[in-house]
């Protein structure tokens, strides 16, 4: 059984969606079959457009600081109950530095 659409990583989703197209587009499977994968890959096309439209938003977000160094800004995207889309990126630390100060 396939994972809940809300639980993929974006790439995960998308190689779904790709496993998809290629099933319908093979023509082996029959119409009821076809209507199945099609509103599974609705599902998985939705939850990458949220990803995307999260992702956005973060990078709408990102401000310059006093020393020119890219700082994220607070950004509450609105979760859905199980939703944990974006709990790493929001725990994210601060760029890593070239190398150590001198």
């Amino acid at each position: 059984m396939n994972k809940p659409a809300r639980k993929l990583k974006f790439e995960q989703a998308m190689e779904r969606l790709d496993a998809i197209v290629e099933a319908m587009e093979s023509g082996q499977i029959g119409i009821e079959e076809s209507i199945a994968r099609f509103e599974e890959a609705m599902g998985l096309a939705a939850h990458c457009r949220q990803i995307l439209d999260q992702a956005e938003q973060r990078i709408r977000q990102i401000q310059l600081d006093a020393a020119g160094k890219p700082q994220l800004a607070p950004f509450d995207a609105p979760a859905e109950p199980g939703d944990d889309v974006g709990v790493e990126a929001a725990q994210a630390d601060e760029p890593a530095d070239a190398g150590p100060e001198s």
